[in-house]
């Protein structure tokens, strides 16, 4: 099953090389790294981000410390890393079961840490609008917590998870950093209050961040039960089982669907860079385009019923979901420009990556 998937994108879709400047300031970092060992703080470690970061830095030969509380991070995706990975390696990683909700936790986690990488949060615009308490706690407290704690700690450098929800009700594309609206859901205030936080501790106390503004980040390890950006396992799913599918509005709502190698580029550039004009701002990660959502079936559908001759056709529209945009695109020639940020996988490769591991889980 793989290998047909397999010749059948390769035939179509070839990678392009990585000869830009951009992508060799992202080889160069990582081959640093390799002997040049540094502690990192992953919270939210067992999530689908997490998890990828995770895998990223062990096998660069660095120390990481996860912290997770496991309410929507998962235990099987800390043993799918394990599993690619030597043993030497993997023994470079110390879980800390917990929340950062606990400054003590967060206290303990920050201890000798040379960069943090905050990916801990409730995600899920209507998961916010049901519960915006437990959102908020677990978004602002949490968030506040890592701040106090890494600020004590003299870590390097504080990198966050941001969200293009902070973009609310602002509708001009592409979406720059530096012009939003009003927030549409209580998931977007919390994101958004994240930044000023972060604009304030260096304010008040000298300390450097960097917040990653994510656009629907996708890829391995992103389940169907997953909160973020769930659309494409759901359908990946459904269509590899030909069960219904469905679609929020009229198909034409469209967004920048970003692989979540891309995100973890953004994560290591933003914590190692030397670059003093790129600290204490914000960036929007993604790859600058834009995919509406009866395009991104009809690529999921291309993809895995050639490979299952399933010919799924079971799909049937519904309401808009509540605090949802009509299209999100962003303009990523901020992070480009001081991060050297290149994004490696554009929508179709990135499709093929994910669709090709939710083949590997149901084997």
């Amino acid at each position: 099953m793989l290998s047909t998937i397999s010749s059948i994108y390769f035939l179509k879709h070839k990678l392009k090389s990585d000869s830009n400047s951009s992508m060799n300031s992202y080889s160069r970092i990582k081959k640093k790294l390799i002997s040049n060992q540094k502690i990192w703080l992953i919270t939210g470690v067992a999530g689908f981000i997490g998890s990828n970061l995770l895998e990223t830095l062990l096998d660069l030969n660095q120390i990481v410390v996860g912290v997770d509380n496991f309410s929507t991070g998962n235990k099987k995706n800390l043993n799918e890393v394990q599993s690619f990975l030597s043993s030497k390696k993997w023994k470079n990683f110390t879980l800390i079961q917990g929340d950062v909700t606990d400054i003590k936790v967060c206290k303990k986690a920050c201890k000798n840490v040379d960069y943090v990488l905050h990916q801990a949060a409730l995600g899920s615009v209507p998961r916010s609008i049901k519960d915006p308490i437990a959102t908020n706690q677990s978004n602002i407290l949490g968030f506040l917590n890592m701040l106090v704690a890494a600020r004590d700690a003299n870590v390097k450098r504080f990198v966050y998870a941001a969200s293009s929800s902070t973009y609310g009700d602002h509708k001009k594309l592409p979406k720059r950093e530096h012009i939003i609206g009003k927030p549409l859901s209580p998931y977007a205030v919390t994101k958004y209050v994240n930044e000023l936080y972060a604009d304030v501790f260096h304010l008040s106390y000298g300390m450097d961040s960097i917040g990653l503004r994510y656009f629907n980040v996708f890829g391995k390890r992103q389940t169907a039960q997953s909160a973020y950006a769930a659309v494409i396992p759901i359908w990946i799913d459904a269509i590899i089982r030909n069960q219904e599918i469905f679609i929020n509005g009229d198909g034409k709502t469209s967004r920048d669907f970003c692989y979540v190698d891309n995100a973890v580029q953004a994560n290591i550039l933003a914590a190692t860079t030397s670059n003093l004009n790129a600290l204490n701002q914000i960036y929007n990660v993604a790859v600058g385009d834009r995919t509406s959502l009866k395009d991104l079936y009809i690529k999921l559908k291309s993809l895995i019923d050639k490979t299952t001759n399933t010919l799924h056709s079971k799909v049937n529209y519904r309401d808009f979901r509540d605090g949802d945009v009509r299209h999100s695109q962003a303009d990523i020639s901020k992070i480009s420009n001081l991060l050297s940020f290149s994004p490696t996988h554009r929508i179709d490769e990135g499709l093929f990556e994910t669709v090709k591991w939710h083949f590997k889980r149901i084997k």
